[in-house]
């Protein structure tokens, strides 16, 4: 008998479904237009684009647009690309333009669909950013979706690292401009930071479509994108440090790895003060409780974390003397991403490469924040049913399952469970070797490098050939990607998550095609390479599809089953057969987390042989049901983070659209006038309280505070004895003198200049206030969590102090300006020159006195009488880059010798 659920969705359709059939009128709208569009010239298409644009002036709206718009996209596809949109890239795109995600299969044709909503929001002239995880992706995108809005008459930009800012500034100045989501983030914060407005990059957040939705809004959400500036180097505390850590033993620590966590016990705290204390960084009389231990202790913690939680080669690798984070959903390097805390430095210290200098954040926005800018949001991928709770509750983003352009044929099979991981990677081999000698093509996904590494080791051994994509041969990905489809070929890949680019059954005829005409060189004919090329990949793609498609062989469950989901569909692409296989064992990590050990005692009872599988379609949903809780457990850190980052958010956009307003000003002279007479408020409240006589008014004090903040020297004494003089009285004092003072340096140094001067101190100290209000917030909120030891809600108490914090920042700002711009000095050019002559003639005989020290030093270390590292320091010395040889004449870089202290 049918439950009431399953009967409402045999009658009405899912809520999914509903969706889909509302909008097939707009599909049949669209094409029952294409014949009129057929029917234009390639001038008439392009026509079209101003029409609309006209029409949009004149009220109409995209909604009304939408038919008509899309037709013409998808007309201009056909002849730009050679590719006409099918019904569900048609559906898709409306989904996207309405501001939800579209959850398409991979090789249903994600990047073509996003042409037909980019072009109609593209019509407003606000600018579309079209978002993508890599810079390979987006220049890829850019150039081969441009032929198609070239041929609508609209321009197509490009914002990725490494680019020029004319070029940049033009990429954002085009109609639609294709970027990653790391480089749009810090190109808004660097705008931020910038001192004028024709400096800024960024035009406007009005629309963007975001590819791979759920690595860029789920998985990459977790960091934050920092700016950041050095600090002093620590670099003997951490490497002091990393010797000390790998003496300590098991039950000096506690490791939790479900929250990824490691804590020192109170046998490893004693341990630690004795081994700190002989290593000098600990007082003989101080312990690690004590709160001037706490940067030692931090420090402490990051150096056991790094030993612990993070291994070379899964979460890092080394290249090139540098410690390279890895993506654990794409296994990219993430090139430029440093950990924060110092962590990245206690790995460096432990891997025994240079270590750079820890950096003070500058500023800071996380994805979330900063992508619930837009006005409006889209976004698409092959899997984001699983996260859909979040998207919809952070983004406020719908997801939308399209249909498949063809039916699925792929066969997913049940989990294979052996009780060894030595016996899963035995049968894995035995199944590609099987694969291969049947000329079926086979993608393995591992979980980290060295595993994909220990399988090809295992390959090798077996005299199979294959090909291996990880983070250490990032760049052969794409044509390592091209050739995965040939039949018999084995690649083996590091996670498959936002590759952006298909596995075709036979290989990739443009790649081919490309490589061909390369290799041909001068004289080639490039129509005649590809229908040579083209008929050999179609025999080779009936070869594969007997051979049963694409093999799928997951040697892991990932974390989140996104993720498996996401390898699983790279099978099966546009009704091609395929099938997908997961081989697991208890020693792997989910496994071993989730309660493996109950599992491990059920198949001993059964009797279990060796090299046997447990296969069940129970073992899945228990399985599955792992996975959904440690997602549930990944939801509310993320959305806790956000909570905090909540409250730094109002502050930012706060600070952000105040600077926005300075640049934009051309007069701010009423805003310091209001600054300077609150200042003078404040310094009278102060020091003659409402309600109180003259003689009990800090007169010195007013005197001094009015001589630092507003630059002059008032009789106040004289005026506080006089009678009749109240609070009023001398506040409209001090303010008619300060007034006149900064009213006789605008006559003086001309108007025009004052105002640039007010400009440039507010924006100064505006960053510099800023700066020092993260740093204090960062340090905030480390502690805030005790708070919940005295039965408090540390995010309350995170949002009352923050606020306090802000409101201390208001006032330093205004009592900071004050006193710049009262004590401000414009030099004649006469002064310049006569002050820049002072700095050579200080430098030259810095760099004498400097050179005549290391000859002394030089000719002592000839003699034998001394050693140069013994010599007393010369001041002249300070100003010596850490690197640099030391002046003295030891040989030693400056920093490890007079430079140590």
């Amino acid at each position: 008998m049918l439950g009431l659920g399953t009967l409402a969705k045999t009658v009405f359709g899912t809520p999914n479904d509903r969706l889909i059939k509302s909008v097939r009128p707009l599909v049949a709208r669209i094409n029952e237009l294409e014949p009129e569009f057929q029917a234009l010239s390639d001038a008439q298409i392009k026509e079209k684009t101003q029409e609309f644009k006209d029409r949009l002036a004149q009220g109409e709206t995209l909604d009304d647009l939408l038919p008509e718009a899309f037709a013409n996209a998808r007309e201009a596809a056909v002849r730009a690309l050679g590719m006409r949109p099918f019904d569900v890239q048609l559906i898709g795109g409306i989904f996207l333009h309405r501001g939800d995600i579209s959850e398409m299969k991979t090789g249903e044709g994600k990047t073509l669909m996003a042409t037909l909503p980019v072009y109609l929001n593209a019509l407003t002239g606000r600018g579309v950013h079209v978002v993508t995880v890599n810079d390979y992706l987006a220049k890829r995108d850019a150039e081969w979706m441009g032929q198609v809005y070239s041929a609508l008459g609209m321009t197509t930009g490009l914002a990725v690292p490494g680019m020029e800012e004319e070029d940049k500034r033009a990429g954002y100045a085009a109609d639609i401009t294709y970027a990653t989501n790391n480089e749009l983030g810090f190109d808004y914060l660097r705008d931020n930071m910038r001192s004028e407005l024709n400096q800024i990059l960024q035009r406007d957040h009005y629309f963007a479509i975001v590819d791979e939705v759920d690595s860029i809004l789920i998985d990459e959400a977790r960091t934050p994108l920092i700016i950041s500036g050095p600090t002093e180097d620590k670099s003997q505390l951490y490497i002091t440090i990393d010797k000390i850590i790998p003496e300590l033993a098991e039950e000096h620590y506690e490791m939790d790895e479900k929250s990824r966590a490691v804590t020192l016990t109170e046998e490893g705290n004693e341990f630690l003060e004795v081994r700190l204390k002989d290593a000098g960084l600990l007082e003989d009389d101080a312990t690690l409780y004590d709160p001037e231990s706490t940067m030692l202790v931090h420090h402490l913690n990051q150096g056991l974390r790094a030993h612990k939680m993070f291994q070379k080669d899964k979460e890092y690798i080394v290249r090139n003397g540098e410690v390279m984070l890895i993506d654990e959903f794409t296994g990219r390097m993430m090139a430029g991403r440093r950990l924060s805390d110092g962590l990245h430095q206690a790995i460096e210290a432990k891997e025994g490469v240079e270590i750079k200098p820890e950096n003070v954040t500058l500023a800071s926005v996380t994805f979330q924040n900063y992508f619930r800018l837009y006005d409006k949001l889209g976004g698409m991928t092959g899997t984001a049913m699983t996260e859909a709770e979040e998207f919809q509750e952070i983004y406020g983003l719908g997801v939308v399952e399209v249909p498949t352009n063809k039916p699925i044929q792929r066969q997913d099979n049940d989990d294979q469970v052996f009780r060894t991981a030595q016996e899963k990677f035995t049968a894995i081999v035995e199944a590609i070797k099987d694969a291969h000698a049947r000329r079926q093509p086979t993608l393995v996904g591992t979980t980290s490098i060295e595993k994909s590494e220990l399988i090809s080791k295992m390959l090798e051994a077996e005299g199979v050939p294959h090909n291996v994509l990880n983070a250490r041969y990032h760049e052969q990905e794409a044509a390592i990607i091209a050739d995965a489809g040939v039949p018999g070929a084995v690649t083996i890949a590091t996670n498959m998550a936002g590759r952006g680019t298909d596995i075709q059954l036979g290989g990739n005829p443009d790649m081919k095609v490309l490589h061909e005409i390369e290799a041909a060189g001068e004289g080639a004919d490039p129509a005649a390479i590809r229908q040579q090329v083209e008929a050999e990949i179609a025999g080779l793609k009936k070869e594969a599809l007997e051979a049963g498609g694409l093999f799928v062989l997951a040697t892991e469950r990932h974390e989140s089953r996104r993720i498996d989901n996401q390898l699983r569909g790279r099978s099966g692409r546009q009704g091609d057969p395929g099938r997908t296989d997961f081989y697991l064992s208890l020693e792997d990590d989910l496994m071993r987390i989730f309660g493996s050990d109950r599992l491990d005692k059920m198949l001993s009872r059964l009797g279990m042989k060796e090299g046997e599988a447990i296969v069940h379609p129970w073992v899945n949903k228990a399985l599955e049901r792992a996975q959904g809780k440690v997602e549930a457990r990944n939801f509310d850190i993320r959305k806790n983070l956000l909570k905090y980052d909540d409250v730094m958010n109002d502050q930012r956009k706060a600070i952000f659209s105040q600077r926005r307003e300075i640049m934009e000003s051309k007069d701010l002279s009423e805003v310091v006038q209001d600054m300077r007479h609150q200042v003078i408020e404040d310094l009278v409240d102060e020091h003659a309280p409402p309600k109180t006589y003259s003689e009990q008014w800090d007169v010195e004090g007013l005197k001094a505070d009015v001589q630092k903040h507003l630059a002059l020297d008032l009789p106040i004494e004289d005026w506080a004895a006089e009678d009749g003089v109240d609070q009023d009285e001398l506040r409209a004092r001090l303010t008619g003198e300060a007034d006149k003072l900064m009213a006789q340096k605008a006559a003086h140094y001309g108007p025009e200049t004052m105002r640039v001067i007010e400009k440039q101190v507010l924006l100064q100290t505006i960053d510099r206030h800023w700066r020092e209000h993260l740093l204090v917030l960062d340090h905030l909120r480390s502690v805030i969590g005790f708070r919940g030891y005295a039965q408090r809600d540390p995010l309350n108490e995170y949002k009352s102090e923050a606020f306090t914090l802000f409101e201390g920042l208001l006032n330093k700002l205004r009592s900071d300006v004050t006193g710049q711009l009262s004590h401000v000095k414009v030099l004649t050019q006469e002064e310049q020159q006569e002050l820049i002559e002072q700095q050579r003639a200080m430098l030259a005989a810095q760099s004498a006195a400097a050179l005549e020290a290391a000859d002394a030093a030089s000719g002592a270390a000839e003699g034998g009488d001394a050693d140069p590292a013994s010599l007393p320091a010369d001041p002249a010395w300070a100003n010596t880059p850490r690197n640099a040889p030391c002046p003295c004449g030891s040989g030693k870089k400056y920093k490890h010798c007079h430079g140590a202290a």
